[in-house]
C-alpha cells in the first residue's frame, strides 16, 4: 500500500470533520433518537469536543508521517554510500546504535548540525510539536505546554517535507 501523502491525511481529516457536522445536525435521520433529551447547547458542545478530538488525532497522524519520513531517510542514508555530510554522520551513528536511534537527539541533531538556518528553525518547531505529540500519545495527564492544531502541524509538515531532502519517502 502506498504511503499516505499529507494531502491524503488532510482530505481524510476534512471528511471526518464534515461527517461529524452532518451527524450532529438535524439532517441526520438518527438525530432525534441519538440526542433525545439534549439541549441544543449540549449538542453543540459535544460536537465541538468531537471536532477537537478529531483535530488532535489527525495531527497525530501527521506527526507519525513526519517521523516515518525521517526514519526512512535515516535507514536509507545509513545503508548507502552517499558522500553527503548527513549520510556520513548517519552511517557513523548506525554503526554505534543500529536502528535504535532517537529521532530528536540523534536524527534531528545531525540534521540541525548540517543544514542552513531556515531548516534549523524547522527542527526547533518540530521538537516543540513532538513534545505535544508525546503529551497526546501518553495519556494527556500532565499540563500540555504548547498545544497545536491540525492546520498548524499540516503547514509545518509541508514545510519540512519541502525543506529537507529526505530520501526513500
Amino acid at each position: 500500500m502506498p504511503k499516505e501523502t499529507l494531502v491524503d491525511i488532510a482530505n481524510y481529516h476534512a471528511d471526518a470533520e464534515a461527517s461529524l457536522r452532518s451527524y450532529f445536525s438535524m439532517h441526520n435521520p438518527q438525530f432525534a433518537a441519538r440526542f433525545a433529551g439534549y439541549l441544543q447547547s449540549e449538542v453543540a458542545s459535544e460536537l465541538v469536543g468531537r471536532i477537537s478530538e478529531t483535530d488532535m488525532r489527525s495531527a497525530l497522524v501527521l506527526m507519525a508521517r513526519i517521523e516515518a519520513a525521517f526514519r526512512i531517510d535515516f535507514k536509507h542514508r545509513a545503508q548507502t554510500k552517499n558522500p553527503d555530510p548527513v549520510s556520513v554522520e548517519f552511517r557513523k551513528l548506525f554503526k554505534r546504535r543500529g536502528v535504535s536511534v532517537r529521532l530528536d537527539e540523534d536524527i534531528w541533531e545531525i540534521w540541525r548540525a548540517n543544514v542552513d538556518h531556515p531548516a534549523k528553525s524547522l527542527i526547533s518547531n518540530l521538537r516543540s510539536v513532538f513534545r505535544f505529540r508525546h503529551w497526546l500519545a501518553h495519556g494527556r495527564y500532565w499540563p500540555a505546554g504548547n498545544k497545536y492544531d491540525f492546520q498548524t502541524i499540516y503547514e509545518l509538515s509541508d514545510s519540512v517535507l519541502q525543506a529537507f531532502p529526505l530520501l526513500g519517502r
